[in-house]
């Protein structure tokens, strides 16, 4: 009886015990998976950020990178002063020009662009604005020193005889039943010449869809209009200035002086321009058609109210002398 009992019992044992490891064998396997698929998805985990943490190696990188080392100023504390931290180095090393108020990287681009576009060489491009190949075709002309040593003075003297009618300072003879200030001031304006007074045309302040012309004083030669207000050396030199340079382009040179003395008493007196058919044909020059409700902004009105009565007493032969020589 003993014996048979203890027999069952022990099969009864080593049933359990063997149903008892199966089970621990799945746990194990299912954890094992389980394991396993944790460490696929940390390690794809792992793998898309360091996709994403790449150092980028290209030449904008590389630039950025650059100019960031170059605008920080590691002296100083970030904590304290993050201005001074990021910027201080890009401050002290740069310097705002004279005639500007200030200085920035879109400035800098900029002049890089223009420096890129004037030095490149022509393209077959149809698409390119008129206005960008005339620009390369003159900066490239003023750099070819060759070419303009061999041609020397005769294409200026030759642009000026044919199309402006002559510098009467340097001619033995001059005809002045031809001349026409307000023709001979639109040709010159191709060449953006402010002579006389200044011309362009501007967005108005009011209404920025809107475009208004705007009228001033023309370039003087000695620039600040204060130099014209009493004799001194300045004024003494810079007529001496034009009377040497006439003198090398002609032979006869018993007329310069008092040619230039007119220029200068004429340059002095400036003040009053009647423009409206001027203003008119500047424009339509320009396959633009000025309407009576055009705006007009005229920034110095006493200088254009007394140009029109001083050019009527003064003869051709100073008027277009002047002019060319403002050219």
């Amino acid at each position: 009886m003993f014996a048979h009992s203890s027999e069952g019992t022990l099969k009864s044992i080593s049933t359990g015990s063997s149903k008892s490891q199966t089970c621990s064998k799945i746990h194990f396997i299912v954890l094992g998976f389980l394991l396993i698929a944790f460490l696929a998805a940390m390690l794809t985990v792992y793998n898309q950020i360091n996709a994403n943490n790449k150092i980028c190696a290209t030449p904008y990188c590389a630039e950025a990178a650059k100019y960031l080392i170059e605008s920080i100023d590691e002296t100083v504390d970030p904590c304290e002063d993050f201005y001074q931290f990021a910027c201080g180095t890009w401050i002290q090393n740069s310097r705002t020009p004279n005639d500007s108020t200030t200085s920035g990287l879109l400035h800098k681009k900029l002049d890089n662009s223009v420096i890129d576009i004037l030095t490149s060489s022509s393209t077959n491009d149809t698409n390119e604005p008129k206005a960008i190949i005339n620009a390369r075709n003159l900066y490239h002309s003023c750099i070819n020193e060759k070419y303009i040593e061999n041609e020397g003075i005769n294409p200026i003297l030759s642009l000026i005889n044919n199309e402006f009618g002559g510098w009467p300072i340097i001619q033995s003879s001059w005809n002045n039943s031809t001349f026409d200030l307000l023709n001979l001031l639109l040709k010159l304006r191709k060449y953006q010449n402010n002579i006389i007074f200044g011309l362009d045309t501007t967005t108005n302040d009011k209404h920025s869809t809107e475009y208004a012309l705007g009228i001033s004083q023309g370039d003087l030669g000695l620039g600040e209009r204060e130099y014209y207000m009493n004799e001194s050396k300045i004024t003494v030199a810079y007529r001496r200035y034009i009377f040497d340079l006439a003198s090398v382009l002609s032979n006869d040179t018993s007329t310069i002086e008092q040619d230039v003395n007119d220029m200068y008493e004429f340059e002095k007196e400036l003040a009053k321009f009647d423009f409206t058919n001027y203003l008119t044909s500047a424009y339509a020059s320009a396959n633009v058609t000025l309407m009576g409700s055009d705006i007009v902004i005229v920034e110095e009105i006493d200088y254009l109210y007394n140009v029109s009565s001083i050019i009527e007493q003064v003869l051709p032969r100073i008027l277009q002398n002047y002019v060319i020589w403002r050219f």
